[in-house]
């Protein structure tokens, strides 16, 4: 089987050669337009899914003076020791 397919060659004609650039614009502009579209559902979905899951996660915390009691401290607890070198440590 053979596959015949028209020459790539440019378009002498400077009407052709226009043309061809604006519907090359056009087409550009049309997917950039159709990613943005894209981008904005996705960022509006995202939104949507993380208020959704703060809003039926928020009805089953408890109150928040009980929430303050049992919470584990944030500090690390732990001895150091400085040392004094007249020379630059090398590692």
């Amino acid at each position: 089987m053979h596959f015949s397919l028209p020459s790539m060659r440019r378009s002498r004609h400077p009407l052709a050669r226009a043309l061809s650039l604006l519907l090359g614009m056009a087409l550009v502009g049309l997917l950039l337009v159709f990613g943005l579209v894209v981008a904005g559902v996705l960022m509006v979905g995202g939104v949507v899914l993380l208020a959704w899951r703060y809003w039926t996660n928020g009805r089953k915390l408890t109150p928040p003076g009980a929430a303050t009691r049992e919470r584990q401290p944030e500090v690390l607890e732990g001895e150091f020791v400085v040392l004094h070198h007249r020379r630059p440590v090398t590692h």
